[in-house]
C-alpha cells in the first residue's frame, strides 16, 4: 500500500490512491456533506482531498495517523468552502439517513427506522458546525475523543463539552418537534 523507500514506480502511487479512495471515499464524502449539505459539493471536496494526498505521497511516511490526517483535510477543505464567497446556498432537501444502510428488517420496521434516522439526521444537520462536527465524528464515524482532538486540533475537554452540549441541543430539538424516543 505504501511506496517503496527508493521512490518506487508511479503505479505504486496510483494503487495507493485507489486503496485510499476505496477505504475512505464514502466516509469522507459523508463528512464533507455534513458541513456543506450539498452532495455534489461534498464529492468535489473529497476529490480535492485526493489531489492533496496524491501530491503528498512522498511525505506519507511522516504522517503519524493517516486517518486523522485525511479526515482533517476533509474538514478543513469543507470549512474553506463554507467561508468562501462562492458558497451561497444551503441544500436541506437530502439527508444523512439515505447514506446509512440498515440490516434486513420487516418493511414496517424498516420504514419506522428510516423515518427516525431521517429525523435525527435532519436535527444533526441543523446544529451549529462546532457541535455537528463532533457529533458526526464521534457517533457516525466512531472516532475516539483522542482521534477527534487530532482531527480538529481542539482540547479534549472542549470536545467533551461540545458533545454534551450537542446532545442536549439535539434532545431539546427532538422534543420540540414531538419525538419522545419511544418505540411504537
Amino acid at each position: 500500500m505504501r511506496k517503496v523507500k527508493d521512490g518506487g514506480p508511479l503505479e505504486d502511487r496510483d494503487t495507493w490512491l485507489e486503496t485510499i479512495m476505496d477505504k475512505y471515499g464514502e466516509r469522507l464524502t459523508k463528512l464533507a456533506y455534513n458541513y456543506v449539505k450539498d452532495w455534489k459539493l461534498a464529492e468535489d471536496i473529497v476529490q480535492d482531498v485526493y489531489i492533496t494526498c496524491y501530491k503528498n505521497y512522498e511525505k506519507i511516511d511522516e504522517i503519524i495517523s493517516f486517518k486523522s490526517w485525511i479526515f482533517r483535510l476533509a474538514i478543513n477543505k469543507s470549512k474553506d468552502v463554507l467561508k468562501s464567497s462562492a458558497f451561497r446556498k444551503v441544500v436541506m432537501n437530502s439527508s444523512l439517513f439515505t447514506l446509512f444502510t440498515s440490516k434486513e428488517l420487516s418493511p414496517e420496521k424498516d420504514l419506522l427506522k428510516r423515518s427516525e434516522e431521517e429525523f435525527l439526521s435532519m436535527c444533526v444537520l441543523t446544529l451549529p458546525v462546532k457541535y455537528r462536527e463532533v457529533i458526526t465524528l464521534y457517533y457516525y464515524e466512531e472516532c475516539s475523543i483522542e482521534e477527534i482532538k487530532g482531527m480538529l486540533g481542539v482540547n479534549q475537554n472542549t470536545i467533551k463539552t461540545r458533545l454534551s452540549r450537542g446532545r442536549v441541543k439535539l434532545k431539546k430539538m427532538m422534543e420540540r418537534w414531538g419525538y419522545d424516543g419511544e418505540q411504537a
